[in-house]
């Protein structure tokens, strides 16, 4: 099969492999000549689309036609452009969904004190302010040299950021959130906060957004406070060490799996293969108890309407229709174009407008019903599909999940990217070329969806390998030992 057209009412069809002008296919009642190469993932109109109508693709509008389309021919930027508007209203139209019947699974994780779970046992150095980001990293780098790690404690990793001073108001609260947030992470089994001395996010201002913790789990160093800071930082990892490496692993039910779903580098396969995989994979997990967080507001404009519609109940509806309202309000803010989406690489891949983007990228969220709205810095404190404010960057959307209490991220993409974070990242490649040429990036091949095996089958297979995951099988990421965080800005600098 060399074109797939996704749904019924679509007047587009896809190219799952590359395509030669003049090649005649049949697409369900469709015979189409082709009048051009198309590469994979492209767009080939089914019918004579007039000047001005609407295209169509999963069923949905993906944009409005800006020249007649012949049958066969290409659709991609050259005639096609963004049909969305502004800021807009919204009606309530619920249309939720029963959950699946599923058998219960299990993995090994780390139950700390506060009833969370873990999936790593790390220690986390993690600096306050910018300036001391080196130091974080010499404490880190030389407390696995000179203690060494017991068998149950995964490594000592530095956490290091470019904030903390010369923030004011909500930019400096932000980074208070997502560092605290990060503090109390079950991942971590011990932390140590380092600061400066001098900073606008001193120790004591960020104990005041911390709150209680435990001194045998969290300790604090002041640089400017010691003579030497970095010996004195081995001499408290050891403390946290001994601490930390008190916890193993044990049976836990993946009712208490939190997990972030992300896509990054798309490509015209991204909502054929890997994003309803793991929106097939959320679907499961929600229905064993457990929790996915989806994020990247404006990769939700021109699909939103599909996620308001399965809000659990009409306050949880508003606040998606406000959390979409919000981020659009952003960019006009800034006198920026809401719609200034997809990629140079996305469109290369074939996605045309932000309208196609987005409804492959909510497929992520499967077919669950949206129990909460959380604001940028929240955590997660209902079990479900929950909405989370940050943008599509992959760097601070990856950050912001992470701190809103994921364990770990599914991350699709079809472009392939090496980044991690904090957490482990499962890259899921989209497409079976970009898995076997970027082996040393990807965990899992969701095109194997076009080569045979059925969505059921590889969704088994993935749930099965993502388990192993949380049971501390390490995803490529962090062999590769990429481990960056983010934090949103969006005020002045001092």
């Amino acid at each position: 099969m060399s074109l797939l057209q996704i749904h019924v009412d679509d007047n587009v069809a896809v190219a799952l492999s590359g395509i030669k002008k003049g090649e005649v296919l049949q697409v369900g009642s469709h015979s189409v000549k082709v009048l051009s190469d198309i590469d994979r993932g492209h767009k080939v109109a089914l019918v004579d689309i007039p000047l001005r109508k609407p295209i169509i693709k999963y069923g949905f509008p993906i944009g409005i036609a800006t020249a007649a389309v012949k049958t066969g021919e290409w659709v991609h930027t050259h005639n096609l452009s963004t049909g969305l508007g502004e800021i807009l209203s919204y009606s309530y139209n619920p249309e939720l969904r029963k959950p699946l019947l599923v058998s219960p699974k299990t993995f090994s994780g780390y139950r700390r004190s506060d009833g969370k779970v873990g999936i790593r046992n790390e220690i986390w150095v993690i600096s306050l302010v910018g300036c001391v980001n080196r130091n974080a990293e010499l404490i880190a780098a030389g407390a696995a040299k000179q203690l060494g790690n017991p068998a149950n404690i995964d490594g000592i990793y530095p956490l290091t950021h470019p904030y903390g001073c010369s923030q004011m108001g909500d930019d400096q609260l932000a980074t208070q959130h997502i560092l605290a947030n990060l503090v109390n992470h079950p991942n971590a089994g011990a932390v140590l906060v380092l600061g400066l001395g001098c900073e606008n996010n001193n120790i004591g201002e960020f104990k005041k957004i911390l709150g209680d913790y435990n001194p045998d789990r969290v300790k604090f160093l002041e640089a400017q406070a010691v003579e030497d800071e970095i010996a004195e930082g081995i001499k408290l990892v050891g403390e946290l060490r001994n601490y930390a490496g008190k916890f193993e692993r044990q049976q836990c039910p993946a009712s208490e799996l939190v997990v972030g779903l992300k896509c990054g580098g798309s490509d015209g396969l991204s909502g054929i293969t890997g994003n309803p995989l793991v929106g097939s994979f959320s679907d499961r997990l929600l229905a064993m108890g457990g929790t996915s967080v989806l994020s990247e507001v404006p990769e939700m404009f021109g699909a939103e309407t599909i996620l308001m519609n399965r809000a659990a109940d009409e306050e949880v509806f508003r606040k998606v229709v406000n959390l979409i309202n919000e981020f659009k309000q952003y960019f006009q803010d800034y006198d920026q174009p809401i719609y200034d989406n997809p990629s140079p690489g996305n469109k290369k891949g074939g996605i045309s407008t932000l309208e196609e983007k987005s409804l492959g990228c909510t497929q992520k969220g499967g077919t669950g019903n949206v129990v909460d709205v959380l604001a940028y810095g929240e955590t997660v404190k209902k079990k479900g599909l929950n909405l989370l404010s940050g943008p599509g960057n992959d760097g601070v959307a990856s950050t912001v999940m992470a701190a809103a209490g994921c364990q770990f991220i599914l991350f699709t993409t079809g472009r392939g990217t090496p980044l991690g974070t904090v957490v482990p990242v499962v890259k899921v490649a989209t497409n079976s070329e970009l898995f076997a040429k970027k082996s040393n990036w990807m965990d899992f091949d969701a095109g194997r969806l076009l080569h045979g095996i059925g969505m059921t089958e590889l969704t088994d297979e993935f749930v099965d390998y993502l388990l192993k995951v949380a049971s501390g099988q390490e995803t490529n990421s962090e062999k590769m030992g990429f481990r960056e965080i983010s934090i949103f800005k969006n005020g002045v600098t001092l």
